[in-house]
């Protein structure tokens, strides 16, 4: 009924029926409404119909059908398309059969055998920007006088720094010894050899952050700032161009690399600018006047920054790409002047807060106050204050319904320092946002030494609060109750049998969505965190759901604030022991909680403790964290000690599992640390392989020999990662050398952890082989990965 059509037959009626009918109460156009409704649908179908001819407008369950009108045969290996209508299946089934291939597999046809092919093959069926090489061009060999290669096969000149660094690189152009290896090996692989060609394929995406703050080292001195706001060393990534001529073979300008220092000082008037990989401004007051000032492309100086001690001459500014540093003369700091910057960096996919776009979901009735540095609020504490203006000043029942939920968007990539102290009443709601196309930070520090900063939100029953597209860095998130409510006083209903779990009052909602609370607070510039052993999200109250999508948080601490039912008295104190207060607590905790532990769904997230002997989710000094966890296609670093786990599903856990209810709840399809205290298990590591030893094994009459097995392939199943520093591009990403029951050991086929959802198995096993059937005759292609 919200189609704009919906009123376009009862447009067609004269102007005296329309008038009888608003005299009437407009029955007739109710009813033509509901014909027009039905028309709508029909004509749609129609529509869709001639639309469902061709591949680039077709719906997603036609496009199998096309490919088979012309010969498009789909990759058994990769796994077989499902049926389901869930947003899983359709992404897996959007990595099995590639609108984009099926539309050009024609042209693949014509162009077999070139070398660009390649390269847009990885484009158009894996999705990744490639470069393919012939590694017979780089062979050091003797040339006949007849057919010279003056370009091909050279030998080293020590005098060419760019070209030695480029060694070993998709861009070598050194000459090398014949390999003879096959690049396609299983076991041990070669690269030159002469029918070897290889295509370097990057699964990391180049990131733009515009207009953001730079963070000033004042450790190292006031003139020494980094392009991340965190203040950790990020290497720089090139903003990719695209390929004009459909011949041409990519180069770094071409594809998501990390800038060299050489490259930047050859080609800084192509990297550094407005709209290109990176570009640095002056801001401050002048005279009473606002200025931004763009610092220009020949004050520049590449250099090497590690450890700081090149100094640039006047005037000029030093920059690191390799490590994004940034070095003015010392004598001459910015001072009071701020320091902008716009980069790129690198990372796996969209996750944990960018300028990516991301969907925005709001209540249909709410209000919206934008924050920014052009925008009527400053602050984000400016336009909190401002709602609670209007509620106060508004008497319309409309407006104040649309006044209990407020957005608060900041539409800029900016740094927001400020303290934070939130109430929600009952029914209220209140989200923080960037905007689309931005990434704002918020700085939370130690601005009161006499008591400790949190970014503090206090909240009522059936009240909401939600960060979205943000990165919190300094300080946790505490979720507390709200004062002076009844949180604390409500009796402790009884159990019944068929609800034993659920309570009749309404929850608190807590949703972070494609957000950061940086792990340990705050990192170093090797991206070590600062308080490793500190949460960064605080529940401290019960009746509490908290809903974590696509984000990246630091450890979670549930440790709800009750008033113990049976106080220890003065004497029983004097006698106890630490061990029997702190067991006297926690069993307090439950007793009060116990209808309503605080639910905890994470998805597509990555929870790091930043260790994994520390805790991921847990009450401090206690056994369990009273808590109810689901958690789906994630990956946890550190030690997971709930109530209970009521699902885990293609998850990794690095880290012992603790549950105090074994009998609510599955796992499935997970990596599970040995040892650990789960609910059943289905279909998990590294239980499939110890089962697999015993069943294999299951004659052999010494059991010494049986373990020494289970133990080299559970050695073998656990997972390895490129990093597990927050703050690194390869972050959580799993390494080339991992076991293959983790990189396919989801439900679907696809890895475990949170990128599950790139369906990166598919990816390969479809583009190995597209190119063994568009690669020349006896030659041979590896997939090469670089990042």
């Amino acid at each position: 009924m919200n189609d704009s059509r919906i009123d376009r037959l009862y447009d067609l009626l004269p102007v005296i029926y329309r008038m009888r009918d608003a005299e009437q109460g407009e029955p007739l156009k109710a009813l033509l409404q509901i014909i027009s409704e039905q028309v709508n649908l029909v004509e749609d179908d129609i529509f869709q119909l001639y639309e469902n001819w061709f591949i680039e407008t077709c719906e997603d369950w036609v496009v199998p059908y096309i490919g088979e009108l012309i010969g498009y045969e789909p990759v058994h290996e990769a796994g077989e398309p499902a049926a389901g209508a869930t947003r899983q299946d359709q992404l897996r089934n959007k990595v099995l059969i590639p609108r984009r291939e099926l539309a050009n597999t024609i042209r693949y046809r014509r162009r077999k055998g070139t070398l660009a092919l390649l390269e847009l093959l990885s484009n158009d069926v894996a999705g990744w920007p490639a470069r393919a090489v012939e590694f017979y061009k780089l062979l050091g060999w003797t040339q006949a006088l007849n057919y010279q290669h003056p370009d091909r096969g050279k030998t080293v000149d020590l005098r060419n720094g760019s070209g030695l660094d480029l060694i070993d690189s998709p861009f070598d152009t050194i000459a090398h010894t014949v390999d003879i290896r096959r690049i396609n090996s299983n076991r041990s692989i070669g690269y030159f050899n002469i029918p070897s060609v290889g295509v370097f394929v990057w699964r990391l995406k180049s990131y733009p952050v515009t207009m953001t703050p730079a963070y000033c080292q004042q450790a190292a001195g006031n003139h020494c700032f980094t392009f991340s706001v965190l203040g950790n060393d990020s290497p720089l990534y090139i903003n990719p161009e695209p390929e004009t001529d459909p011949t041409h073979i990519a180069d770094e300008f071409n594809l998501p690399v990390p800038i060299r220092r050489r490259l930047f000082e050859e080609q800084m008037t192509r990297l550094y600018g407005e709209g290109k990989s990176l570009q640095i401004w002056l801001s401050g007051k002048r005279k009473n006047q606002t200025f931004l000032e763009p610092v220009p492309p020949e004050h520049i100086i590449a250099a090497d920054l590690s450890l700081w001690k090149y100094l640039p001459p006047k005037g000029y500014v030093a920059v690191d790409p390799v490590l994004g540093r940034i070095a003015f003369p010392s004598k001459k700091p910015p001072g009071k002047c701020d320091v902008l910057v716009s980069y790129h960096y690198g990372f796996s996919t969209n996750l944990g807060g960018g300028e990516y776009d991301r969907p925005l979901s709001q209540f249909t009735l709410h209000k919206l106050y934008r924050v920014g540095a052009d925008e009527t609020h400053k602050t984000i504490n400016a336009a909190i204050d401002q709602w609670r203006q209007d509620q106060a000043g508004q008497t319309q029942e409309i407006e104040q319904q649309k006044l209990r939920n407020a957005v608060i968007e900041i539409m800029d990539s900016g740094l927001y320092e400020e303290d934070f102290d939130i109430a929600l009443q009952t029914g209220e709601s209140l989200q923080i946002r960037s905007a689309l196309g931005k990434r704002a930070v918020i700085g939370l520090s130690e601005k009161h030494r006499g008591r400790p900063e949190s970014f503090s939100v206090q909240v009522a029953r059936d009240s909401c609060f939600i960060l979205d597209g943000l990165i919190v860095v300094g300080r946790p998130v505490e979720i507390s109750a709200i004062e002076n409510s009844d949180e604390s006083e409500q009796p402790v209903q009884q159990a019944t049998e068929s609800h034993p779990n659920v309570s009749e009052t309404k929850q608190a909602e807590i949703i972070i969505r494609h957000t950061t609370l940086v792990p340990g607070w705050e990192i170093n510039a090797d991206c070590c965190p600062l308080e490793s052993t500190m949460a960064s999200l605080k529940l401290l109250v019960s009746h509490l759901c908290v809903k974590i999508e696509h984000s990246i948080i630091g450890s979670i601490e549930v440790d709800p604030a009750i008033k113990p039912l049976i106080e220890m008295d003065d004497r029983q104190q004097a006698v106890a022991t630490d061990e029997e207060l702190l067991d006297f607590r926690c069993r307090s905790i439950e007793k009060e909680v116990r209808l309503n532990p605080i639910r905890i769904c994470i998805s597509d997230s990555i929870l790091d403790a930043t260790d994994p002997e520390l805790e991921a989710i847990g009450t401090p000094d206690c056994r369990v964290g009273y808590a109810i966890l689901t958690i789906l296609r994630s990956t946890v670093f550190g030690q997971v000690q709930v109530h209970a786990i009521e699902l885990a599903e293609n998850c990794i856990f690095e880290g012992l599992i603790t549950v105090a209810r074994r009998q609510l709840g599955c796992m499935r399809f997970c990596y599970v640390t040995p040892e650990s205290r789960t609910p059943r298990r289905y279909q998990c590591q590294p239980d499939l392989v110890l089962k697999k030893i015993a069943d294999d094994m299951a004659q052999e009459p010494d059991e010494s020999v049986i373990q020494a097995a289970q133990d080299r392939e559970v050695n073998r199943v656990h997972p390895v990662f490129n990093s597990v520093r927050y703050g690194m591009p390869v972050f959580c990403q799993l390494s080339e050398c991992c076991a293959e029951e983790i990189k396919r050991g989801a439900d679907d086929e696809s890895e475990m952890g949170v990128y599950h959802h790139l369906y990166q198995p598919q990816r390969m096993a479809n583009l190995r082989v597209r190119l063994d059937e568009f690669i020349p005759a006896r030659m041979d292609v590896g997939i090469i990965l670089s990042s």
